[in-house]
C-alpha cells in the first residue's frame, strides 16, 4: 500500500480509503445496503491490504453505518491505527442529535469561509 501525508495535519493515510457509503442495518433506506455480516469481508480484506483511511457520514444507513464501521474498528484493529473521516450534515432521526446544525457558512450558497 502506498501512503501520503492528509494535508498539512502530519496524519500518514493509505492512498485507497474504505468508503462506507454501502453499509447499514436494513431497512434504514438502502435495499442493497451491506449488513455488518455483509461488511465483514471488506473490513478485512481493508485491513489486510493495509488501507487505513476509512470514510463515513452521519446519514449513511441512517447512522448505522457508522455503528457497524465502529465494529469493525474494534474487531479487525484499533483506533490508532485507521484515520476515521466522516461527515456530518443531514438529518438522522427526531431526536436531540437527530438534526445536526450545520453553520450557514459551510451550507451551499451560504457566506464564504474565510
Amino acid at each position: 500500500m502506498e501512503y501520503t501525508r492528509l494535508g498539512s495535519s502530519g496524519l500518514q493515510i493509505s492512498r485507497i480509503a474504505l468508503g462506507s457509503m454501502s453499509f447499514g442495518k436494513p431497512g434504514t433506506g438502502r435495499d442493497w445496503a451491506l449488513d455488518s455480516d455483509g461488511a465483514e469481508p471488506l473490513f478485512r480484506q481493508a485491513v489486510e491490504l493495509g488501507i487505513t483511511f476509512w470514510d463515513t457520514a452521519n446519514v449513511y444507513g441512517a447512522g448505522t453505518s457508522e455503528e457497524i464501521t465502529g465494529a469493525a474498528i474494534r474487531k479487525y484493529t484499533s483506533r490508532d491505527q485507521v484515520v476515521l473521516a466522516t461527515k456530518l450534515f443531514g438529518p438522522i432521526g427526531d431526536g436531540p442529535g437527530g438534526h445536526p446544525v450545520v453553520p450557514a457558512r459551510s451550507r451551499p450558497g451560504g457566506p464564504p469561509l474565510g
